[in-house]
């Protein structure tokens, strides 16, 4: 089966977005307190949601209560943004500070709200080079910006990050890091840490050999550059056949996290390309793996990896959220993940060594977890040429790029779960720039031991195990937040925001159709005191492209973004 191409489509914000910067017109613009690094350092007790994942922990946890168990059935709409009509995925999380929301659109439209009222301040279109949307993968979404200092910082899906003056959207600064067009591109937010812009590449489906790069935030300058995918010079090379490492994939997609204690970047890395494992023989580092890197030289401290000579595209890079973890008794500084090959891990974030791997979805392709702490490989279930397999998860795993949250109160993760299964078989393949480099057909099938394709689950973080589950006939798609009023956020993909009982799973309260199933995260912050919840509305992303018959149902759900923004009382 071949990658879908992505066309590059009109779209609109009421009149026509324009290619320029244009400043709120006819009232005062709100104030808008500088970011610094110890406010990102300390962005867990922030009024705002700073940063991607909310904070350098990457738990998208914030701590308020004004809205909470007995009052959210309260919750009402406050405002909403005019409808973007781009019939692509929003995925786009909202950050805020102060007063500034700012928001990303499929195509990399930039725009910044008041938080509180929704009145436009300013917005900007990126221009896109012409081939830029040759090369997508998965649908020509922008995930959000990093803030610094004044300024905000977004990637591009033609592998630029742009620099914006945070009041006004003037370009400070526009950096390439790869010619668009022959498998690289950028559609994750970039992440700051000490005054540097950090982000990665996608393309691993087209043979891109992925990279993490840091920017000199005031001057756009390359400050390092790291390969995900090794030399055979380098350490984790001999891996690889030899020359494989050119095209071998790794890419880097999704934000990752930090911790300032240790200053030590944590980021996942993708499938190794092509996908067919037996074309590549080794263990393939350092693909599908966990890495711990040195912020200021992009040095690899240690690394993990989830799944060894990968056959099945199931990337490493779902968010890895620090959290402390008492396990059998004894308390680790850990990393938790829901991987996309449906196991459950905590890793320890200081050496790099497995805790604990728990299963959360139905599994074939990995057998169980080695005396060594790695997953085993269930080799009958490795396609090969003229070889179909059937195995559980799908390509798009138990847990896709869909943000999970952590609550420190409850001590659980909460998992947006996909139970899918898939057949797959291999093919010949060559690789050439720009052409998709698989090596597969595929095909998605519904999980004999499930009636439902999606789910959202309540792991324990000390135990591994499921407390509670919502099963839902189709899949859930939308990321999850939790908050300090016993509250876990969610869209579905029947378009409504749920708000679950953080402790039992209990729906309490259930929004009106926001127009077009979710699949963003929702936010949550305050401005003078007040919360208020965020969530865009916007279908798309990769279940529309890739379920086949599976996603059938949902082929004509409306498309198109809108914002909408809750409070209580109005």
């Amino acid at each position: 089966m071949k990658l879908k191409k992505t066309t590059l489509t009109s779209c609109v914000l009421g009149s026509a977005l324009l290619a320029l910067a244009i400043p709120g017109i006819g009232h005062a613009m709100p104030s808008y307190p500088p970011v610094t690094q110890s406010r990102l350092d300390n962005a867990a007790s922030s009024p705002g949601w700073l940063m991607f994942n909310r904070d350098y922990a990457g738990d998208d946890y914030a701590p308020y209560s004004a809205i909470n168990t007995s009052n959210v059935a309260s919750l009402k709409p406050v405002w909403t943004s005019p409808k973007v009509n781009i019939p692509h995925g929003f995925e786009n999380v909202p950050i805020i500070n102060g007063d500034y929301m700012f928001v990303t659109t499929p195509l990399d439209h930039l725009m910044a709200f008041d938080a509180k009222t929704g009145k436009l301040l300013w917005k900007y279109t990126y221009k896109l080079a012409g081939d830029a949307t040759k090369t997508i993968c998965c649908d020509v979404n922008n995930r959000g910006v990093a803030v610094y200092d004044d300024m905000v910082y977004m990637a591009t899906i033609d592998n630029h990050v742009v620099a914006f003056d945070a009041k006004t959207g003037k370009v400070a600064w526009n950096s390439a890091l790869y010619k668009p067009g022959v498998g690289y591109s950028i559609d994750e937010a970039p992440l700051i840490v000490d005054g540097k812009v950090v982000v990665g590449v996608g393309g691993g489906e087209y043979g891109a050999r992925g990279f993490i790069a840091a920017l000199d935030a005031k001057t756009g300058k390359l400050a390092w550059k790291l390969h995900t995918i090794p030399s055979p010079s380098e350490p984790g090379g001999k891996t690889w056949p030899a020359g494989a490492y050119k095209h071998g994939g790794g890419s880097p997609w999704m934000t990752g996290t930090y911790d300032p204690s240790t200053k030590t970047l944590f980021w996942g890395v993708g499938n190794p390309g092509p996908w067919l494992a037996s074309t590549r023989p080794g263990h393939n580092l350092y693909s599908d793996s966990l890495l711990a890197i040195d912020p200021s030289t992009g040095k690899i401290k240690w690394h993990y990896q989830y799944t060894r000579n990968d056959t099945w595209d199931y990337d490493g890079v779902n968010t890895p959220t620090l959290s402390n973890v008492t396990y059998k008794g004894k308390p680790y500084k850990a990393i938790v993940e829901a991987n996309r090959n449906g196991y459950f891990y905590a890793i320890n974030r200081e050496d790099g060594k497995l805790i604990y791997a728990k299963p959360f979805v139905h599994d074939t392709s990995i057998t169980g977890i080695s005396a060594g702490g790695h997953a085993i490989n269930n080799t009958a279930n490795q396609p090969g040429l003229d070889k179909q397999i059937t195995t559980c998860p799908s390509f798009l795993g138990g847990k896709n790029w869909w943000a999970a949250a952590v609550d420190p109160k409850t001590n659980m993760a909460y998992v947006p779960t996909l139970h899918a299964c898939m057949t797959m078989k291999g093919v010949p393949t060559s690789y050439a720039a720009g052409l998709p480099y698989l090596g597969e057909t595929f095909q998605m099938i519904p999980d004999p031991t499930s009636p439902d394709l999606g789910s959202v689950q309540a792991i324990d973080l000390s135990t591994g195990k499921q407390v509670w589950e919502y099963k839902t006939k189709a899949p859930w798609n939308g990321g999850m937040t939790a908050t300090g009023g016993g509250l876990v956020f969610s869209g579905g993909t029947d378009g409504k925001l749920y708000g679950f009982d953080a402790k039992t799973g209990k729906i309490l309260w259930t929004s009106a159709n926001l127009g077009s199933p979710i699949i963003a995260a929702p936010v949550s912050y305050e401005v003078d005191g007040k919360q208020y919840v965020a969530v865009w509305s916007g279908w798309g992303g990769v279940w529309p492209l890739w379920s086949g018959k599976l996603g059938a149902p949902l082929t004509k759900a409306p498309t198109g973004g809108q914002l909408h923004v809750f409070a209580l009382n109005g």
